[in-house]
């Protein structure tokens, strides 16, 4: 059976697109969840993931003794199995493919200024990078931009028509305009309510939030919960 290694729920966006879109396509897999260090390099973190392969990160999947890492190359790895993974049709498939690549490898001011705590209020501080960040606005301004350019072109109610990778890969930041109160249309906002409405997110949510494992390290914006 494939085993899926991943970092705490609450706080690993890059772990949460590969078993969402997992679950929601109803690929038998394990989890292990590999919690959140210092992340220096001779962490235990580390040490674990390198000893099954790969770059120390998660995700990371597991096929036997064969090793896939990168959120987007294990969602092409599924998919030499499981066609559900991207659309049917060649170029909503490569409209899903490019806009994945964006959220793959750009948003850095909506990463670095809001990034993912599904259990946290950060209402406030998303006040507070709203009025501030020209660049995190530009950034939902784009993502909104991708998703109502989707929508309308397949109809919906996912991004292009049935659930693919491409909505797995948008849901971490679902959370993040969630958990941060960060505004949107109504078109996006509606498409967000679908989203975190998938059975996949609705579980790796509650997972997330019966975590309880408050990492100061690695929440340098937020004091610990009081008990």
């Amino acid at each position: 059976m494939l085993r899926l290694l991943i970092g705490n729920r609450n706080y690993s966006s890059w772990s949460m697109r590969p078993w969402v879109l997992m679950r929601q396509l109803g690929i038998e897999f394990e989890d292990t969840v590999v919690r959140f260090d210092s992340f220096d390099d001779d962490s235990a973190f580390k040490t674990t993931l390198r000893a099954h392969g790969g770059d120390g990160r998660v995700p990371l999947l597991l096929d036997g003794d064969f090793a896939v890492w990168d959120s987007t190359a294990i969602a092409e790895y599924l998919y030499e199995t499981h066609p559900g993974v991207w659309p049917a049709e060649p170029r909503r498939r490569a409209r899903a493919r490019s806009v994945c690549g964006e959220m793959h490898s750009g948003f850095a001011a909506l990463r670095q200024h809001c990034p993912m705590n599904i259990e946290a209020d950060l209402a406030q501080a998303g006040r507070r990078v709203w009025d501030e960040r020209a660049d995190v606005r530009a950034d939902l301004r784009r993502i909104e931009r991708i998703w109502s350019d989707a929508l309308r072109d397949s109809g919906g109610p996912m991004l292009f028509g049935e659930f693919s990778y491409a909505d797995a890969c948008f849901a971490p930041v679902c959370m993040r305009v969630l958990g941060y109160g960060l505004p949107l249309g109504d078109t996006a906002r509606e498409y967000l309510q679908r989203v975190c409405a998938l059975p996949a997110v609705t579980q790796w949510v509650a997972q997330a939030r019966a975590e309880h494992d408050f990492l100061a390290f690695n929440e340098p914006y937020r004091q610990a919960p009081r008990a």
